[in-house]
């Protein structure tokens, strides 16, 4: 029996490869045998290919509820982007006034009344680590809010697409006018629009320097044209940003570039209110006529209200998809057609799986259920972050102290017997007022501080200015009648400092070396 196989049969790695060539999806065969041979046709659908060019989104503008929260949303989140830069707030002499600053000269992040310093980063991590918790915890209550009303690229986008609809016209205008022959009220319509998304962008790069320098000393030096090339540079950067990703690429950003989308379904399970549409009740769908019974049909007339405002370009009558946002203009579009043909409201709405499956099967639905093990976790663990992240910063010392001892040589013993060590004393004032500190010695009996070049009278004081590290070499000197102290060559030592005008101390644990004999 002799058996031949096309070069198309997906059984064959040969055709593996083939296919992946020419970017072709697999796709189902016919296959049929005669006398003892296999023949395998292709189905017209293997000639589909992998990437489609993309069509673009032209989404109508929505009235309603949600859209109402999403123009609240806009106006608060671009408002606080772009006036926290100048608010102001009086930290005393020697520090900067303004409320929110990241300072990477001074290396520093200021926030309020939060002064955080580079040996601080870990409250930068457990801001974001809280971040990360709340947008679980939301999106496993309430689906993709974050995406649908808060999230920079949603914000932005929503902002540009306003600019379009007031210049161009809503959606039916902008398709006429993207089919119309180039005429001189197109081509005056498309720089108006494109020049204000241009002043947006530079707006938004020029808001986002502000953040790294003093806001109105920076803002003076750009118009006078004096700013460092680096504030032009990253203006011009975050504004080519800005306009690329909200005014061209739109849903792309959300469909291509943003990971959540795939991140998502892990967070999702069957008590989370999703934006759905109720194919129980909407199904099977079809035209309306006025006075027409709605007996035997379901209360969807078809109409693509919900398709014609969603700004992702899809369908949510086609179920989850990994596009949607969740945004829910859908529902405001959906209701307003259900008024209009006198039906119940929300056949598109907020609803649970859960809740979906026992309306299929008959059965009432259930309020949400809010306490689940992944909502439970989320919440305990939010909360734990959130005390112990507290709990560090109330408690924070406004010293910091980093001791350092020599390496080569480990010690030197002197004429009379006695040992010295060295020691490099880091001391950072986070006050922003200069202060003295006095430097002493704990665990060990009898040893005596020195530096070079500094009397006895203030051997043990460290001057440090306000906001400043200073690093200061000590030696300590153990002599010869206490080097019993020395077990195995070495002792446990604390070298303790003290700000003189606050008393607050702090230590640090190191070693005194000497011989191990």
């Amino acid at each position: 029996m002799t058996t031949t196989t096309d070069i198309n049969d997906t059984s064959s790695p040969l055709s593996t490869l083939v296919q992946e060539a020419k970017g072709l999806a697999a796709a189902p065969h016919d296959a049929y045998h005669d006398d003892g041979e296999t023949h395998v046709a292709v189905n017209s659908e293997r000639n589909r290919p992998l990437y489609a060019s993309r069509i673009k989104v032209y989404p109508k503008l929505a009235k309603g509820f949600f859209r109402r929260i999403k123009w609240a949303v806009m106006l608060v989140t671009l408002g606080i982007y772009y006036v926290t830069p100048w608010i102001r707030w009086d930290r005393g002499l020697n520090a900067p006034d303004q409320a929110v600053l990241i300072d990477f000269p001074h290396r520093k992040f200021y926030f309020f009344f939060i002064e955080i310093w580079p040996q601080e980063v870990y409250y930068i991590t457990g801001l974001l680590i809280l971040a990360s918790f709340v947008l679980f915890l939301v999106t496993s209550i309430a689906g993709r809010v974050w995406c649908g009303y808060a999230c920079p690229q949603t914000v932005w986008t929503d902002l540009f697409i306003y600019v379009e609809k007031w210049i161009e016209g809503d959606r039916n205008a902008r398709i006429k006018l993207d089919k119309a022959p180039l005429s001189l009220s197109k081509i005056s319509k498309k720089v108006s629009k494109h020049s204000i998304w241009l002043l947006i962008a530079f707006a938004t790069g020029g808001a986002w320097v502000f953040y790294f320098d003093d806001a109105p000393t920076l803002a003076n030096n750009l118009l006078n044209l004096s700013a460092d090339p680096s504030a032009y540079m990253f203006i011009g950067l975050f504004a080519a940003s800005t306009y690329l990703l909200g005014g061209l690429a739109r849903e792309q950003v959300c469909t291509y570039m943003c990971p959540w989308p795939r991140i998502q379904g892990a967070m999702f399970d069957d008590d989370s209110l999703l934006v759905s549409y109720k194919d129980d009740r909407g199904e099977s769908r079809g035209k309306h006529k006025k006075g027409a019974s709605w007996e035997g049909r379901g209360d969807c007339i078809d109409c693509g209200a919900c398709v014609a405002v969603c700004p992702m370009g899809i369908d949510i009558r086609d179920g989850m998809q990994l596009e949607c946002i969740q945004c829910a203009l859908c529902i405001d579009a959906c209701n307003d057609v259900m008024k209009k043909v006198d039906r119940p409201l929300n056949l598109i709405g907020y609803d649970t799986p859960a809740n979906k499956e026992r309306r299929l099967k008959g059965l009432p639905e259930v309020a949400v259920n809010l306490l689940r093990p992944r909502t439970v976790i989320y919440t305990f663990l939010l909360i734990a972050v959130s005390a112990f992240m507290l709990t560090t910063l109330v408690t924070r010392a406004t010293i910091d102290l980093n001791v350092l001892r020599d390496r080569n040589p480990l010690f030197v013993q002197l004429s009379d017997g006695a040992l010295r060590n060295g020691y490099t004393i880091k001391v950072i004032n986070k006050e922003h007022v200069p202060q003295v500190f006095r430097v002493s010695l704990e665990g060990i009996t009898g040893a005596v501080l020195s530096r070079q070049f500094v009397g006895h009278e203030n051997v043990s004081d460290i001057n440090v200015p306000a906001d400043s590290l200073k690093s200061v070499k000590f030696y300590i000197t153990l002599p010869y009648a206490n080097r019993g102290q020395l077990d195995n060559g070495e002792a446990d030592l604390n070298i303790v400092v003290q700000n003189l005008t606050t008393q607050e101390t702090v230590k640090n644990a190191t070693v005194f070396r000497g011989p191990e004999d």
